[in-house]
């Protein structure tokens, strides 16, 4: 036959297998689809990005139950739900053969009102109805029924936390569990902040600091350079977060905090017309800062806009300053950094800016006082790590 005959033989063999490869997988593709329900296959919709795995009884998935009931379990794989059609027995879901693990969006594009109760804990057992007061999920443990889209934990934690936030008094021994260890609490050096007046201002250093929106407190410091510490929350729920920041003023115990007053007013004035005690942010971040920076921050980017009027002060500027920060902390930052001890161009003295919590919003400052009254620290609150 020769060489070339032989290859000739040896290619149409090749072919041959290549096409019997191709008539098996569009085989198993048309049997997929038969065993697909029709919506399925038609419109298949993704209702929750990223959902999981979900195991679900074949009698659901092939059409000849209907949904009946959905709990939650401790899962290493998935998200932990597990749904039965009214037609399983236990006999039924007792053989692993007659359940599937399938994308949760599966079982939505099936039963979409399952998306409503997604976001319920783990232990959760609910029974599903469909009857003409329209479709719903009744706790099997508790009896009540559950008509309304259950929030994600970080939004329902994220509201109770708006609640909290911005009392005039808190008891001492919150603040010492922000600033103690454990599994979800880590204190963090941020760097060193220089106060060369003794004034101190509390500000969005990109949309506020050296305008006349940011809060100068109406208590002063001794003229020094003090640490800052932040409270980092690492939680299962939002993930990394800085629940609160505080400047270091002494050494002592603080016995008591009270909400740092803006400058020419007293506690005594707060509820006044026009008398606030917080500070806005709306760049997601907060410092602290002397009087005298501030004002020289204020006249930096004065000029830096001059000289840069299509440029972002935080992409063009703050930016890469955060990444190094990020590159030399990286265990307690997010991507992109959490913190910066900022030297400013012309003093080459620092302010420590963070990232406030859970973002944007009004925050207040408190003052730790020590048993003669004196401040020991200054810590400002961003979150409630109990929430989270």
């Amino acid at each position: 036959m020769g060489f070339f005959g032989k290859r000739k033989t040896e290619k149409r063999k090749e072919e041959k297998a290549e096409k019997r490869k191709e008539e098996k997988t569009e085989k198993r593709k048309e049997e997929k689809a038969e065993k697909m329900p029709e919506k399925e296959q038609k419109d298949w919709k993704v209702y929750i990005e990223g959902a999981g795995g979900t195991i679900v009884s074949k009698s659901i998935l092939n059409g000849t139950a209907r949904l009946k009931w959905l709990f939650r379990q401790e899962s290493e794989y998935g998200n932990g739900w597990v749904a039965f059609g009214d037609s399983d027995t236990q006999e039924y879901v007792n053989d692993a053969n007659n359940m599937s693990f399938v994308d949760f969006n599966t079982l939505a594009n099936i039963e979409p009102a399952v998306v409503f109760v997604f976001y319920m804990p783990v232990g959760s057992d609910l029974e599903f109805r469909s009857d003409q007061t329209g479709k719903y999920f009744v706790d099997a443990q508790t009896g009540e029924e559950i008509r309304d889209t259950v929030q994600h934990p970080a939004q329902a934690a994220f509201e109770q936390n708006l609640k909290f936030l911005n009392q005039e008094i808190y008891p001492a021994d919150f603040f010492e569990m922000l600033f103690t260890e454990n599994k979800k609490i880590k204190v963090v050096r941020a760097g060193e902040a220089d106060f060369p007046t003794g004034e101190v201002v509390l500000a969005d250093p990109i949309a506020y600091l050296g305008s006349p929106y940011e809060m100068v407190l109406d208590k002063r410091i001794l003229a020094g350079s003090y640490p800052v510490e932040l409270s980092v929350c690492l939680s299962w729920i939002a993930g990394l977060r800085i629940a609160a920041a505080r400047l270091l003023i002494r050494p002592g115990q603080a016995v008591h905090y009270e909400i740092a007053m803006p400058k020419g007013n007293k506690r005594e004035d707060l509820g006044k017309p026009g008398v606030f005690s917080v500070f806005g942010v709306d760049t997601g971040l907060a410092c602290f800062a002397d009087g005298r920076l501030a004002q020289e921050c204020g006249a930096f980017f004065e000029k830096w806009r001059k000289d840069h009027p299509e440029k972002n002060k935080y992409t063009d500027y703050f930016a890469d300053l955060f990444q190094k920060s990020y590159e030399a902390c990286p265990e307690f930052q997010n991507q992109g950094g959490s913190f910066l001890e900022w030297k400013l161009p012309e003093s080459g003295q620092r302010a420590v800016l963070f990232s406030s919590g859970m973002g944007d919003g009004i925050y207040s400052g408190y003052w730790g006082l020590d048993t003669a009254g004196e401040p020991v620290c200054l810590t400002v609150l961003f979150m409630n790590p109990e929430y989270f």
